[in-house]
C-alpha cells in the first residue's frame, strides 16, 4: 500500500526519489556513438537488427508507407488528432518571439534578431508503446519556430514498419521526415549524420535510459532539449475531496514507470486513508497493474499537512514536473506556486488533460528542474544573435574609454582595436 506519513516526519529531500540507483550505461552508449559515426546506415540497420530484430530497408518511411499508415488509422483518432493539434498550435502560437532594434543615439543601432533552427530531430519511443502526442507536442511548436526540416526518428516493429498512429500524428503536425531507427544509435545518427540521417542542431523527444544518455554524450555536437527523469505528479487536496477522483490522477502518472513517483498532500487525515483505498481498489483494476503497484508502493506517498498554505511550501521545494492545485478556488492560491513544471488548477483538471489536449506542452521539467528551467516551447527551437553599428563619430566618442576598460583587463590588443580606427584617421587628416 502507499505509505501515508505526516509532513513533519520527512525530509522534504526524500519525498520524491530522485537520486536513482540506475544501471550505468555510458560505456555500451560510447560504443554505439562512435560506431554510427563509423559505419553510419550500416551501423543503424546491425543495431536495429539486434535490438528490434529487424533490418528496416528503406530505413526512411517512404510517401507511399506514409499514405497508407495514415489511410489505416481510425477515422475517430484522426479527428482527435487534428483538434488536439489545434489546441497545441493556438497555445503555442503565443510564444513567437520577435527581434528589436534600438537606434536611440546617433550613429549608433543595436538589435537581436531571432532566427529559428535549420534542422531538429524529434525522437519518439516506440516498440511496446506508442505515443503520437510526443509527436504533437514536439513537432507543432518547431514547426511554429520556423524550423526548416523536422526528423522523426522511431523505432520500427517486427515488421519492419512504424506506428500507424505515430504516421499519422506526423503527418499532421508536419514531420519532414520518419526514419526507422531507435535507441541510442539513431540519437548518434542525428547527432553527427549518416549516408540517410541529416546531422541536426537540435535533439528532442523522450526515451529510455540508452536515449537519455545518448543525449547526454552528443551534447556539445547538437543542442539537447532536456535529460528528462522518471515522470511525477504531486496533488494538492482539501478536506473536500473526492478520494477516488484523487486516486484516479495518481495512478495516471503511476502506470508510466515502476521509477515513477505519484504524491499526495493534504490536509486531512481522512482523506488521506480513504484516498489510499482507492488506489488500492483502483489498481487491481488496471491492465498495467505491476508497473503502477511498483511505482506506487516504492515512492508513492500521502503526506498529512497542517493546511494547503503549507502543502503549496511544500511543493515549492519539491518543483514537480506535474502539480494539481486540488481545491475548490485554485486561483487564490496559484500566485503562490513557484516551482513546477505544468500547474492543473481546480478540480477539474486532470494531468492527462495536459498530456493530451488542452494545448499546453506535456514534455516538461522534471527532477527538481522547474526550479530554474521550463517546459519545451517555441523558443526551444530559435536562436538569438545580437548586432550592433556604429559611426565613425559614435566609435571615436567612447573608444578611449573602451580603451581605458581592455587596460585594467591587461588585454593590450584589445584597446588597440578599439583605438586603431580614430589613429589612423587623424593620420589621414
Amino acid at each position: 500500500m502507499i505509505k501515508i506519513i505526516n509532513s513533519k516526519d520527512i525530509s522534504l529531500e526524500d519525498i520524491f526519489i530522485r537520486n536513482l540507483s540506475l544501471p550505468d550505461v555510458s560505456g555500451q552508449v560510447a560504443e554505439i556513438i562512435r560506431n554510427v559515426r563509423k559505419d553510419g546506415d550500416s551501423a543503424l540497420l546491425a543495431y536495429s537488427e539486434l535490438f528490434d530484430g529487424v533490418r528496416p530497408e528503406p530505413i526512411e518511411v517512404t510517401e507511399e508507407e506514409r499514405r497508407e499508415a495514415f489511410c489505416s488509422v481510425d477515422p475517430e483518432f484522426i479527428d482527435i488528432l487534428k483538434e488536439a493539434a489545434e489546441n497545441i498550435k493556438n497555445y503555442h502560437s503565443r510564444q513567437i518571439q520577435s527581434g528589436y532594434v534600438i537606434s536611440e543615439k546617433d550613429g549608433i543601432i543595436l538589435g537581436q534578431k531571432v532566427m529559428p533552427l535549420e534542422k531538429v530531430g524529434l525522437y519518439v519511443p516506440g516498440g511496446t508503446a506508442s505515443y503520437p502526442s510526443t509527436v504533437l507536442m514536439n513537432c507543432i511548436p518547431a514547426k511554429i519556430a520556423g524550423v526548416q526540416e523536422i526528423i522523426i526518428t522511431t523505432p520500427p516493429g517486427k515488421d519492419g514498419k512504424i506506428r500507424p498512429d505515430i504516421v499519422a500524428a506526423a503527418e499532421i503536425a508536419g514531420a519532414d521526415r520518419i526514419i526507422k531507427c531507435g535507441g541510442a544509435q539513431a540519437v548518434a545518427a542525428l547527432a553527427y549524420g549518416t549516408e540517410s540521417v541529416p546531422k541536426v542542431d537540435k535533439i528532442v523527444g523522450p526515451g529510455n535510459i540508452f536515449v537519455a544518455e545518448a543525449k547526454r554524450q552528443v551534447f556539445g555536437a547538437v543542442a539537447i532539449d532536456m535529460i528528462a527523469g522518471p515522470s511525477e505528479i504531486l496533488v494538492i487536496a482539501d478536506k473536500e475531496s473526492d478520494p477516488a477522483v484523487l486516486a484516479a490522477d495518481l495512478l495516471s502518472q503511476a502506470e508510466h514507470d515502476r521509477l515513477a513517483t505519484a504524491v499526495l498532500i493534504t490536509d486531512s487525515a481522512e482523506l488521506a486513508q480513504a484516498a489510499s483505498k482507492e488506489i488500492e481498489r483502483q489498481l487491481s483494476a488496471l491492465p498495467r497493474e505491476e508497473i503502477a503497484r511498483a511505482s506506487i508502493e516504492n515512492n508513492g506517498k500521502i503526506i498529512v499537512a497542517e493546511s494547503v498554505e503549507a502543502a503549496i511550501d511544500i511543493a515549492n521545494r519539491i518543483a514537480p514536473e506535474h502539480l494539481e492545485l486540488f481545491v475548490d478556488d485554485p486561483f487564490k492560491y496559484l500566485n503562490r506556486i513557484k516551482n513546477a513544471g505544468s500547474i492543473f488548477l481546480g478540480k477539474n483538471c486532470p494531468e492527462p488533460l495536459g498530456d493530451y489536449f488542452a494545448g499546453t506542452n506535456h514534455t516538461l521539467t522534471t527532477s527538481g528542474t522547474a526550479k530554474f528551467s521550463s517546459p519545451l516551447s517555441v523558443e526551444d527551437f530559435v536562436k538569438k544573435s545580437s548586432y550592433m553599428y556604429y559611426s565613425m563619430e559614435a566609435l571615436n566618442a567612447v573608444s578611449g574609454k573602451i580603451a581605458y576598460f581592455a587596460e585594467k583587463e591587461g588585454l593590450h590588443a584589445h584597446a588597440l582595436s578599439a583605438l586603431i580606427r580614430s589613429k589612423r584617421q587623424r593620420a589621414g587628416d
